[in-house]
């Protein structure tokens, strides 16, 4: 007898059907799976049989040949081992086939029959939109969360054979972390213009990654300040220069913490993503807060980009959509992995290709890059620095002019004084910041955006109007060689984020209200640090 059950894989941040096929017939007793399985999916034999057995099942002494379609297709994972034992007890006759009609299963199984959770559930939900999908209870809020398929969930594989043979009924629906996720109130950000919401929510009670602390704890550095709050509200990619112990992680740690929460649809891609590369969601299921991601310099390439012999996962760069990806001691990573991130900044996705499939992972991010001015860190204190000129060279060199073209701004970070460290004084606050940039970007989705970063260069004239004042600026640093086209298309979105953060600030603010030339005095400034700080043409 034949059974065929319907089930998934992740590829990527994606889901694949899978249909399972189960062959029982006469002659040696024998398990075979076919279908590309990687190995987790061939052990799946000993974990089948021994649930099967624990959960008082009988496994039958007869030929079963498991075959998982499209057979060209690469199937990794152990959330095949329920699809599996469901099919083996229909093909043996255990299971009515018309129990099964309409339903698709995903999970791994213990030695003991326990259900276990697999990574993705989220994605794999979504893949059998249509079907039941039964899960593990581990699963079941997050194979939820998209809302596109009726998901029953149960503890052990005893208890999903006697729901289906009818003996007993499906556990209610129980999320017990929706329960703690209430308390936490926080709701998410509503869609606008084409991606990232703009609603903002204090009470919001997920952020991924390390807490971000307050800017008020921040002494000085207005100058980096600015420069932070001008990259949250237009999404641009912001470089920090200066030596050790001057505050450039604790600036960078605390962007997150500035920036308005995630809309839904953009929620739950970052859930998507998480969910396939196994991080654990948050209470409530859903990541609305943007994540914050910082590597260490000595990540691998894969690790970085995304991809892998085996399985296509997500690496630190898609895990950072919708947020921050933070690189410090930039200056250490190696050159291939900096040069690997130009694409994906400019794309906002990255495309991985391996000899057995290729996967599309989103990637579209803020990068903020800090590391010291030289090899010594002393560089920008006369004096103080050690380097020779070729030292220094090396050190600059390895990040190229094209990756360090996609940073839009870039400040010089220098040490507090003594002065500023003995003021007691708070400096403005990050909820006092993030409404500013709240109001920016709100402007930015009128325009139909999600943040300014994204403006094409073509409607400027359009969407960043400038008065003649501002005009006659830029038009002096293109003929004086500061700038080249890019460069103007780039110190023009900064400008209008400028000006956004101005006019956003009173009520009622012009999404065409006109760029001045302080907006455009002030990008430039803050533009023409990259060249001031690491000498760059």
């Amino acid at each position: 007898m034949i059974a065929m059950i319907s089930s998934a894989v992740v590829v990527g941040v994606e889901g694949r059907p899978v249909s399972v096929e189960v062959h029982v017939s006469n002659g040696l007793p024998g398990f075979t799976v076919v279908g590309l399985p990687d190995a987790a999916v061939r052990e799946s034999r000993d974990r089948v049989r021994a649930a099967l057995l624990s959960s008082g099942l009988t496994w039958p002494l007869r030929r079963v040949t498991v075959n998982l379609a499209p057979s060209g297709m690469k199937k990794t994972g152990a959330g095949l081992d329920l699809p599996i034992a469901v099919g083996v007890l229909v093909a043996s006759g255990e299971i009515d086939p018309a129990a099964i009609d309409g339903m698709a299963f995903v999970g791994e199984l213990g030695l003991d029959g326990a259900l276990r959770g697999v990574p993705g559930a989220v994605v794999l939900a979504e893949t059998l939109a249509g079907s039941v999908v039964v899960v593990a209870d581990a699963d079941a809020e997050e194979a939820r969360l998209p809302g596109c398929a009726e998901v029953r969930s149960a503890p052990t594989l005893r208890l999903v054979v006697d729901c289906l043979r009818g003996r007993r009924t499906w556990p209610a629906r129980t999320s017990p972390r929706a329960v703690a996720a209430g308390r936490g109130g926080g709701a998410v950000g509503e869609d606008r213009g084409r991606g990232t919401g703009v609603g903002w929510s204090d009470a919001s009670p997920w952020a991924v990654g390390p807490p971000t602390g307050d800017l008020a704890d921040v002494r000085g550095q207005l100058v980096a300040r600015r420069a932070l709050e001008v990259a949250a509200a237009g999404g641009h990619h912001l470089l920090l220069v200066g030596p050790p112990g001057a505050g450039k992680t604790m600036l960078a740690t605390r962007l997150p913490g500035i920036l308005p929460p995630l809309a839904r649809s953009v929620a739950l891609e970052v859930s998507k993503v998480h969910s396939a590369a196994g991080i654990p969601l948050p209470p409530g299921g859903l990541i609305d807060r943007p994540p914050f991601r910082s590597p260490h310099h000595g990540a691998s390439a894969v690790s970085m980009i995304g991809g892998g012999s085996n399985a296509l996962r997500p690496g630190e760069i898609s895990l950072a959509h919708g947020g921050v990806l933070f690189l410090d001691e930039l200056g250490e990573f190696p050159v291939a992995i900096l040069d690997a991130l130009r694409q994906p900044l400019e794309e906002g996705v990255v495309r991985v290709s391996r000899a057995r499939g290729s996967a599309t992972l989103p990637a579209r991010l803020l990068l903020v890059g800090a590391m010291n001015p030289c090899p010594c860190g002393e560089g920008t204190i006369p004096g103080r620095c050690r380097c020779s000129p070729a030292a220094r060279a090396r050190y600059t060199r390895r990040l190229s002019a094209p990756l360090l073209d996609r940073f839009d701004l870039a400040v010089c970070v220098e040490r507090p004084t003594a002065e500023e460290l003995a003021d007691a004084s708070p400096g403005e606050a990050s909820r006092v910041v993030a409404g500013r940039v709240r109001s920016a970007r709100r402007l930015a989705s009128l325009r139909g955006y999600t943040v300014n970063a994204e403006l094409p260069g073509s409607g400027l004239d359009r969407t960043a109007p400038v008065t003649p004042e501002a005009a006659e600026l830029l038009d002096l640093n293109v003929r004086a060689g500061n700038l080249s086209a890019r460069g103007l298309h780039r110190v023009r979105r900064i400008a209008r984020t400028i000006a956004d953060l101005d006019h956003g600030a009173a009520s009622g603010g012009d999404p065409g209200a006109l760029v001045d030339a302080r907006h455009v005095h002030e990008a430039l400034l803050l533009r023409s640090n990259r060249e001031l700080l690491l000498g760059v043409s």
